[in-house]
């Protein structure tokens, strides 16, 4: 008897659940685990613990992201100059 190979769709995107895993959340943002351990660390990435595990809301993250977005030029040459 042949075995059937299971197929998994590559290529495909599957838009992610409303409430995610560090795994789900890496693929979604396209970044490693440890570097999103390390935002969870600093308090820079909103997350709720569930016992030992951490869970993101896809909205919330979301929204996140959007706070973080450098739009203008003139933004973006005022954090150099702070940094100097």
């Amino acid at each position: 008897m042949a075995r059937k190979k299971k197929s998994k769709k590559r290529g495909v995107f599957q838009s992610p659940p409303e409430v995610m895993d560090i795994k789900a959340l890496a693929a979604y943002l396209g970044m490693g685990r440890t570097k999103i351990y390390n935002l969870i660390r600093q308090r820079k990435i909103p997350a709720s613990r569930i016992g030992r595990q951490y869970r993101f809301s896809k909205a919330v993250v979301d929204n996140w992201l959007k706070e973080q977005l450098i739009t203008s030029e003139e933004r973006q040459m005022n954090l150099f100059k702070h940094q100097r």
